[in-house]
């Protein structure tokens, strides 16, 4: 590519200096041309796109508004935007397409402060903002969640008369969405003249990525009720929504359709069927789906690494990772954090720390070790009892260590009842996240565990001075294609009757088997019976009696809890699963726990 550069300038440069004596006209406008081509043909390096501007600056050329716009726009593809901005701080009275054009590049190469910058000095300078520049100015704002600014431009917009301009609107929404402004958003899809496609997926995508799954997938009911056809966009989105919920028979649903409407060869669309299975629990489905993809990339080997590393199949994900390594596809840090996940949920302490070393080695940026990696190794060292090798290691990050990191050593210090330790990490938690209450939950638990009351108390006070409020536990479960959500105690459903009573008769059975309700973290001024009345009405126990009545057998009974399974519950399970004869797969926010025959698959080791 190079030489031809140089060759195509070289003769540029010839046909100057043989023909200086001809018209300016015909020699400007052949060289215009053969000007237009070499920016055309020479875009993969910026150094090279610098040579051409210095040609252009000799030749006289540099004042035609049309080459200097395609130099510009290739330094902006290439994410030169240092030496974009110096082009465009020389021009005179640059017109809206180039300062579009400067806006939009920022936006494209992730600098949305420089984006809205320019904007600013755009209208402080007077040029007029057309259709063009809104959408691109929009998207810096919602980029850095900057509700006012993104306001100030909607004023703009209204101003302008463009606040009815289909991609402006939708950009509109997109920001509002983004920053949490659900009503705002919402406002605006619904005033829309024309509901088409691209909105609707827009909107959607990002209730998936706010985490309101739930309103996604109500949006896309809605949607295919308007007589609106999903497209592979779409699908993608409403397949997310399934895997964040477990909603794994709406999931089945959709993938119906796109088996249908032939979307199945489509990279993206398999990607996300195989992390809808294997989040919502059926990781045999989304291993069936993956050996049978035409096509795989390094995000489909991912999440099947991932997959059954959540899912309890540790030897499996490994088995996975040699695979992929010996398939020649290069891992990601995605890829690794699946494997140190594999590592730290079978407790393989030798391997983990193999891994990551791999990682710290490696010469790929994309592989080096980000604090979520941090968190799963120190999370692996604790949880194995290694607890003040975990507290070193650290101690010796190379980068700051945050909240997660120190929660994972808090929660393995909850787990094993190191309250020296435990205090400890908890007081750097305490001011690293004040406003987190699961820090000072698992302190209160360390404290509980121990039987030590008084501390538990002064955590209590602690958090209702602060203002800091308990998370809420739910558990759900989906039957008929509905998701049903219990809370600890809850008699709210209409089953409620129906739901205790089998509950009582399930304990009934499992206790003349050897179940003990364990009351160690239930609160100590209660007596035996009320905590074993607290124990037993727990938002999993509450849901797995409604999947006993609602999910017909052979079927497993399928629970989403939004926090960690208690020790108590996990005992429940197993016993349960035993006398009924029925697998329950229950997912908490760490992991997969499938239920059988009276054991669970991380063999009580989470």
């Amino acid at each position: 590519m190079l030489p031809k550069l140089f060759s195509s300038i070289l003769h540029c440069s010839v046909f100057l200096h043989t023909h200086k004596n001809s018209t300016t006209t015909s020699s400007s406008t052949f060289t215009k041309q053969a000007f237009a081509s070499l920016l055309q043909s020479s875009s993969s390096q910026s150094h090279q796109l610098k040579q051409i501007h210095a040609l252009l600056l000799t030749t006289g050329l540099s004042i035609k508004n049309s080459l200097i716009t395609q130099l510009l726009t290739s330094l902006t593809l290439l994410g030169d935007m240092t030496y974009a901005r110096l082009l465009f701080d020389e021009m005179h009275k640059p017109r809206s397409f180039l300062w579009n054009t400067l806006i939009k590049g920022y936006v494209k190469n992730d600098l949305p402060i420089e984006a809205i910058s320019v904007y600013q000095i755009m209208r402080g300078l007077g040029v007029r903002p057309d259709p063009f520049t809104f959408p691109f100015v929009l998207k810096a704002c919602a980029q850095v969640d900057d509700l006012w600014a993104g306001q100030e431009v909607h004023a703009h917009v209204v101003k302008f008369g463009l606040d009815f301009d289909a991609i402006v609107r939708t950009e509109l929404m997109l920001l509002y969405a983004k920053v949490g402004e659900l009503s705002s958003a919402n406002y605006l899809f619904e005033s829309m003249s024309e509901r088409d496609l691209v909105a609707w997926n827009a909107l959607i995508a990002v209730y998936v990525q706010t985490g309101n799954a739930g309103k996604a997938l109500g949006m896309f009911h809605v949607m295919v009720l308007a007589g609106i056809r999903p497209d592979s966009v779409t699908v993608v989105s409403a397949l997310s929504a399934c895997a964040n919920l477990g909603c794994l028979e709406t999931g089945k649903q959709i993938d119906l359709f796109v088996i249908k409407e032939n979307l199945n060869s489509n990279l993206f669309v398999n990607n996300a069927r195989l992390d809808m299975y294997a989040k919502c629990g059926s990781i045999e489905t989304a291993r069936c789906l993956f050996d049978k993809m035409p096509q795989r990339n390094v995000i489909s080997w991912s999440t099947m690494i991932g997959g059954y590393a959540m899912n309890g199949d540790s030897g499996e994900s490994l088995r996975l990772f040699s695979l992929m390594q010996n398939a020649g596809v290069q891992p990601n840090h995605v890829t690794y954090l699946g494997v140190l996940s594999a590592c730290c949920h079978a407790g393989l302490i030798r391997e983990g720390k193999s891994y990551f070393k791999e990682m710290v080695k490696s010469n790929d940026c994309n592989v080096q070790p980000r604090l979520e990696h941090y968190a799963c190794l120190v999370d692996l060292l604790g949880r194995s009892r290694h607890l003040e090798e975990a507290y070193n290691f650290i101690k010796s990050m190379p980068i700051e260590p945050d909240a997660g990191v120190w929660g994972a050593l808090l929660g393995a210090c909850t787990i094993h009842q190191n309250i020296k330790l435990g205090r400890h990490v908890a007081d750097i938690l305490f001011n690293l996240a004040p406003e987190v209450a699961s820090y000072h939950v698992l302190l209160s638990n360390i404290y509980a565990a121990s039987g030590r009351w008084g501390d538990v108390e002064k955590v209590r006070q602690k958090m209702r001075k602060k203002g800091v409020k308990k998370v809420v536990a739910y558990s759900a479960v989906e039957a008929n294609s509905e998701v049903h959500v219990f809370h600890g105690g809850d008699r709210s459903h209409p089953l409620s009757s129906n739901i205790y009573e089998v509950l009582a008769e399930l304990i009934k059975q499992i206790t003349s088997i050897g179940y003990v309700p364990n009351t160690t973290e239930v609160l100590h001024d209660m007596q035996m019976e009320e905590k074993e009345a607290t124990l037993s009405t727990h938002s999993e126990k509450l849901a797995i009696a409604f999947g006993l009545i609602n999910v017909r057998s052979p079927f497993p009974i399928r629970v989403m809890k939004n926090l960690r399974i208690c020790n108590d519950c996990h005992t429940f399970m197993k016993f349960t699963s035993k006398v009924t004869n029925r697998e329950i797969i229950m997912r908490d926010k760490n992991r997969f726990h499938h239920f059988k025959d009276g054991s669970c698959s991380c063999k009580d080791f989470w």
